[in-house]
């Protein structure tokens, strides 16, 4: 298609028009773009292709299909890439310190490199857990026409007749140490659990922030649901580069979409979902990006009152595929629209409200992946927010497949994930202890590590309801059983966590939404007199860059001011 533009209000009139752009036109006819793709808009295609993992491993494929889109569309594609760090390989060992880290260099690369070379629009692809919303965060800061498409998927892996996924297998290793689980079982396990592309099958963080990008309106209305092999992604992938050039000629663009409103609908799929802890996180930073006060608070008090409608794991029996073999997430967004649960009239990239885009979609009978709202598995959201003496600045907890939500035991302390691993594996804490696992938040750690590694081997040992585990760091969207994260503030800055001793008594109740430690206020104030920061390994590079800037993680652990100190934003340049 063939259409003249007016590119006096696209950024990439500074690289293709007029004299002055000679130079910066010569690079393009180099690479053997034609004089028409010059002048077109030129539409950034980003993925997080890597071969770190099947997370990401079908992205550059997917991309390919989106350039294709861009380009029927009468626009012009300029694919590039970013990093991951795939959470499933940097999980147990200092690696995961840069999980999260790696969220930000996502959006700041994104960033730049739009920035760099005056993309007027951006489609980007992600796989794994935190590119997901470091794609999305860079979408809300630039403001240009975007369009957010999830990578897909793993399909579910098969042991001994059952559905199995790489949390079995971190399970797995807790059943090994205790000898419930022999090599060979243990090598044959982890032979078949990851049988294809794509991120991690349960509703573990990767999934749980591809429902949101449908739910907050950035992906198109079923983009999420088909496993990253399936080739109906791609067309998805190329839908998505024809809805971007629309964009671009009538908006609207991100910020357009991302309001405390469809904020909302994001928390309240998490919450629907029995979603990663996770989200809590990501979602106050996302709108941040915005300008929008959106905290965990905020995201809690919508958990609280959101019904808990998905079986999926871990706290439920079902995978991602399972879903989409019933109708995807469109059928759990139909249900909470229909009856109250999310703001039907929130504006989504196909340039229609939410409640056009789920017009047509039907509750699936005889199935028990999604359950109906009047029937729901909980009555509240699979998440819930907590606050107390222990945690001023709030904590989260899934408590998606719990059976008792209030549990109270003498604190049992370790200063940093090793040394916590370690006794889990020989088995020095005791049913009924309250397991602290402190000095990991955003800036002591520094990267706010995830505890999967631990969680899976206290249940792989037969231990995940017996006792309780609180941390200031995170726990991945696979860990199941009483663990509380994002403890704040956190021990790094003395925080209550980090002036508990072993033996205070600690007492949770996921139904009021409280966590205090039964010690008075006059004791944790001495014991703050005499508490000393502790000093980190990581004094220079990227985890010591990230630990200087980054925020508490109530407000999404992030680490620039956000919308509201800008004077413009890069779109009106």
């Amino acid at each position: 298609m063939s259409k003249k533009w007016d590119k006096s209000k696209l950024v990439s009139r500074y690289v293709t028009e007029g004299a002055k752009s000679a130079p910066h036109r010569s690079y393009y006819y180099a690479m053997g773009m034609s004089e028409e793709e010059i002048h077109q808009p030129l539409v950034g295609v980003a993925t997080c292709w890597n071969e770190a993992a099947p997370c990401n491993i079908a992205l550059s494929r997917q991309a390919q299909a989106v350039k294709k889109g861009v380009n029927e569309a009468g626009a012009t594609p300029r694919e590039f890439t970013t990093i991951t760090v795939t959470d499933g390989i940097a999980m147990g060992h200092e690696g995961m310190r840069s999980s999260l880290v790696s969220r930000e260099v996502i959006a700041d690369s994104v960033e730049l490199t739009m920035r760099g070379h005056c993309y007027d629009a951006l489609v980007g692809l992600a796989g794994c857990d935190k590119s997901l919303p470091g794609m999305m965060m860079a979408m809300i800061r630039l403001n240009v026409p975007s369009v957010f498409m999830y990578g897909g998927t793993i399909l579910p892996g098969k042991f001994r007749g059952k559905d199995v996924d790489v949390v079995n297998v971190f399970e797995a290793v807790g059943q090994h140490a205790s000898g419930q689980m022999s090599d060979e079982d243990l090598h044959e396990l982890e032979c078949v659990a990851c049988p294809s592309a794509g991120a991690c099958g349960g509703q573990f963080t990767a999934n749980t922030m591809a429902c949101v990008s449908e739910a907050i309106g950035l992906a198109l209305p079923n983009s999420a649901g088909a496993p990253a092999p399936y080739e109906s992604r791609d067309e998805y992938a190329d839908a998505s580069g024809r809805a971007v050039v629309e964009l671009i000629k009538n908006g609207p663009r991100p910020r357009d979409i991302v309001t405390l409103r469809s904020l909302e609908n994001a928390a309240a799929i998490v919450a629907a979902t029995g979603g990663s802890t996770n989200a809590a996180l990501h979602l106050p930073a996302m709108a941040h990006e915005a300008g929008l006060e959106f905290n965990l608070f905020d995201v809690a008090e919508i958990f609280k009152k959101t019904p808990y409608l998905a079986n999926l794991r871990p706290g439920g029996k079902y995978v991602a595929k399972d879903l989409y073999d019933v109708g995807g997430v469109g059928i759990v967004l139909k249900e909470l629209l229909d009856n109250g649960f999310i703001h039907g009239d929130c504006i989504t990239v196909t340039g229609k409200t939410i409640a056009d885009n789920l017009e047509g979609v039907k509750f699936p009978g005889d199935q028990d992946v999604v359950y109906p709202v009047k029937a729901p598995i909980h009555p509240t959201g699979g998440v819930v927010g907590l606050r107390g003496n222990l945690a001023p600045e709030g904590a989260i907890v899934k408590i998606a497949g719990l059976e008792e939500l209030v549990f109270e035991g003498p604190a049992r302390c370790f200063d940093g994930e090793d040394a916590c691993f370690e006794a889990v594996q020989n088995k020095e804490y005791e049913e009924g202890d309250v397991i602290v696992l402190r000095y990991e938040g955003p800036r002591g750690g520094p990267g706010m590590k995830e505890m999967l590694s631990t969680t899976a081997a206290l249940y792989g040992q037969g231990m995940g309801g017996k006792v309780a585990l609180i941390t200031d760091g995170r726990f991945s969207g696979g860990t199941r059983g009483f663990c509380i994260g994002h403890v704040g503030p956190e021990a790094g800055v003395g925080g209550p966590i980090g002036l508990l001793k072993d033996g205070d008594i600690i007492s949770i109740d996921a139904e009021k939404g409280t966590l205090d430690v039964k010690v008075t206020d006059e004791e944790l104030e001495k014991r703050k007199k005499n508490w000393v920061s502790r000093e980190t390994n990581y004094r220079s590079g990227a985890l010591w860059k990230f630990a200087q800037q980054v925020g508490p993680a109530r407000d999404g652990a992030v680490t620039h001011p956000g919308a509201k100190a800008e004077t413009h934003t890069f779109v009106d340049l």
